[in-house]
């Protein structure tokens, strides 16, 4: 009986996550919530599960993307991307090595706060076979790093007095996530709102280069280099998108479908995450995180304000 109320209550999650009444950070909490009170009756299927629903989700996220738009608008953003990008990777992968915090954990670290938090992790980790483990622990310093800059980033915008443009472009490189990107420029201003998410979606096609280089750092000397096809799906995404060859209602409902499902992901990635897991991987991590969050942010915050 135990076990059918358990079963039952972690079929209605998945069914809230797809039905979008869990936002992407509850339904992570409510995982490890989950396994701390019940033990997960789906435990055998979640290996299985959570990378190939991660690969549909990158591919379905793709289709909300238009490349000529994107390119065009962000002709100004170009350099501060260029740059914040690269040295973030460069700093991350030195910080890694220094903290001797476990290779494939650090470079998703890296990738989800150089690029767009969430979907660059859901990308990079089937490429370099993360385990489920890697993945959350990965997720869940994003998240929160994500959660505290929603909130902190306008207050210090009025602060300083920065103009919309300037707030825009300054939140889609140091926010990690789009959604969040979205909740701290929605009250501070339509142009602002317009250009952070514009940059911020051009930010995320700068996954399919990172995941070639991911590709060939973390081959397997045994099996050589197999290409991902997800990833020439999510290319295929953009470009069917960008042309438009199928309705545009037909893609934003597809693309609805992917965040939804990445939702229930999360869910699943939530209940792989335990106490002793975060005790064992300890606080260097974290302060990877913590560190390359300050240092995009304080870095790009200076350069749009004084050097742009």
């Amino acid at each position: 009986m135990k076990q059918t109320v358990v079963k039952l209550i972690y079929v209605l999650i998945v069914i809230s996550s797809v039905l979008g009444l869990l936002t992407s950070y509850v339904a992570l909490l409510l995982g490890f919530v989950f396994v701390l009170v019940f033990e997960n009756p789906f435990e055998r299927y979640n290996q299985k599960a959570i990378p190939l629903l991660l690969k549909i989700s990158v591919v379905g996220l793709g289709f909300r993307m238009f490349i000529n738009e994107t390119l065009q608008t962000t002709k100004e953003g170009f350099g501060l991307t260029v740059f914040t990008i690269l040295l973030t990777l460069g700093l991350g992968i030195a910080l890694t090595k220094l903290f001797k915090i476990d290779l494939k954990l650090g470079h998703l670290i890296t990738s989800g706060t150089a690029i767009c938090g969430g979907s660059a992790i859901a990308a990079i980790s089937p490429i370099i076979k993360a385990n489920n483990k890697i993945i959350s622990m990965a997720l869940v310093i994003v998240f929160l790093l994500n959660s505290i800059a929603l909130f902190l980033f306008p207050v210090l915008g009025h602060y300083f007095q920065l103009t919309q443009e300037q707030f825009g472009l300054w939140c889609a490189v140091a926010i990690h996530d789009t959604s969040s990107v979205v909740g701290a420029t929605i009250d501070y201003g339509d142009e602002a709102l317009r250009i952070a998410t514009t940059v911020k979606l051009s930010r995320t096609l700068w996954i399919i280069p990172l995941s070639v280089v991911s590709l060939f750092v973390f081959k397997s000397p045994k099996k050589g280099v197999k290409f991902p096809l997800f990833i020439l799906a999510f290319i295929a995404a953009i470009v069917v998108n960008s042309y438009q060859v199928i309705p545009l209602e037909v893609s934003s409902f597809i693309v609805v479908c992917a965040k939804r499902l990445l939702i229930v992901t999360l869910f699943l990635v939530g209940t792989t995450i335990s106490i002793t897991d975060i005790k064992n991987t300890g606080s260097k991590p974290l302060w990877l995180g913590i560190v390359l969050w300050l240092f995009i942010s304080v870095f790009s915050f200076f350069y749009i304000v004084y050097w742009s």
